[in-house]
């Protein structure tokens, strides 16, 4: 039933897209493309049991460009009566008639478009009540307090649910969309020991409810990662090994993302500028796009500009194989698009049969790092230096909690020397990687 309903849901929203299309056409566009989203959920939060917020929301917008020639024209609404529309399509004609002619501009080639997406199996909408979402929540909370008794605070256990569907089209005669859901949950946490407080989260994400942790598993994980932390200690400044734990690890192959996206590359704003097929990561090291598995979070079958996605092995044995376009980057770099206009599809670090404690064996002594700060990293010049936090180890063990350091290196180095990549594989998100450790960086302590 639900299966059924979404489908003409998508059907009602692809005529509204194309009467949008027909009506730039009517007004002398030359190309055009629309999108438009539906979205609706429910978020609870939760306090020491008690209902801080529950929203449920019912969103949607339309986003349109028109051209006329190389003159572009873009407007936006959250009105989809067909009144709001047929102006908004009319404000972008408005807007495009007086912007200057630019070359590059226009909707993707015909060539680069997705004309018949693949089923991802994205969409699991589940109907939980806000009595349920409110249970669950003060199931986590409570497994927290009852996990350690240097618990002492909360705040709060948020749930989220929501579905929505997403269609594209074009003047090309693109239109295409899919459904899709998203679940989470989260609980946040405060400890004590003696005059030291310390906060932490654990969290769980998925397109299936089912594939959620138990609450409860979130509640103790969010205890234990903040007693961990309690009375940390300064070392100090040093060169020395640091290991980035799988959910931090995340955070510097986004910046690889930001260097090596066509914005950046035709703006001459990179460290890897004119580095395709140059060694940029250490050797041994491949990195994978897999755009269409099933259910994971950040899959697509085509971008945002309607440009198919597909597998890509963007580092082979270190050596980086291509920039990350748009259409519009594309032209000006005199490429095809590669489908990354909105973002990356699904990376997966490859990886090694380590666990995050076998890799503390390998490093011996160093920097495990849990928490990053601040954002101290210029994708220009590759300089990175960003606030830390996280545990000291010695002798291949964990000793005791470190915090107000400052880790610091160039991205350059820090890619050359990744020594090894675990198998505690966080999926949680767009990038796809165990911890990382990299062989040495500048440590600023006392």
């Amino acid at each position: 039933m639900q299966q059924t309903a979404i489908q003409q849901e998508i059907a009602e929203v692809k005529e509204a897209v194309s009467q949008v299309l027909a009506h730039a056409k009517k007004l002398g566009a030359s190309s055009a493309e629309a999108s438009m989203s539906r979205t609706r959920g429910l978020s609870v939060e939760t306090r020491h049991g008690e209902v801080e917020t529950v929203e449920f929301n019912q969103d949607g917008g339309l986003g349109i460009s028109l051209y006329f020639g190389q003159r572009k024209g873009s407007a936006s609404t959250a009105d989809l009566s067909p009144q709001a529309l047929k102006r908004t399509v009319e404000a972008a004609a408005d807007i495009a008639r007086y912007t200057s002619e630019d070359p590059h501009a226009g909707v993707a080639e015909a060539s680069w478009l997705e004309f018949n997406p693949p089923e991802l199996d994205l969409y699991y909408p589940d109907s939980i009540s806000t009595e349920q979402a409110i249970v669950l929540c003060a199931a986590a909370e409570e497994a927290a307090f009852a996990e350690d008794s240097r618990i002492t605070n909360s705040e709060g256990a948020s749930f989220s649910t929501h579905q929505g569907l997403k269609v594209y089209g074009n003047s090309h005669g693109q239109l295409v969309g899919y459904p899709s859901s998203r679940h989470s949950f989260s609980c946040v946490v405060i400890g004590e020991a003696g005059d030291d407080m310390q906060r932490d989260y654990s969290y769980t994400v998925a397109r299936r409810y089912a594939d959620l942790l138990d609450p409860r598993q979130v509640g103790r994980e969010a205890a234990r990662e903040t007693v961990a932390r309690l009375q940390p200690r300064k070392v100090p400044t040093q060169k020395v090994p640091v290991l980035f734990r799988a959910d931090i690890a995340s955070s510097l192959f986004g910046h690889l993302v930001s260097a090596i996206s066509g914005g950046s590359i035709y703006r001459k704003s990179s460290f890897l500028l004119d580095k395709v097929g140059q060694q940029i990561m250490a050797p041994g090291l491949t990195i994978l796009e897999k755009p269409h598995l099933n259910q994971a979070l950040a899959s697509s079958p085509f971008d945002s500009e309607g440009v198919k996605t597909r597998d890509l092995a963007v580092i082979e044995q270190g050596v980086l194989t291509t920039y990350l376009t748009t259409s519009y980057s594309a032209r000006k770099l005199g490429m095809a698009s590669t489908g990354h206009a909105g973002g990356i599809h699904n990376w997966l670090v490859q990886h090694g049969n380590e666990d995050l404690l076998a890799l503390c064996r390998q490093m011996g002594k160093g920097l495990l790092v849990t928490e990053l700060m601040g954002q101290g990293v210029n994708t220009v010049t590759g300089d990175y230096s960003r606030g830390a936090s996280g545990f000291w180890v010695e002798h291949g063990e964990i000793q005791f909690p470190v915090a107000e350091v400052t880790i610091a290196g160039n991205l350059k180095d820090i890619f050359m020397n990744i020594v090894a990549v675990g198998n505690d594989v966080d999926r949680r998100g767009g990038v796809h990687t165990g911890s990382v450790l990299v062989s040495q960086m500048q440590l600023a302590g006392d």
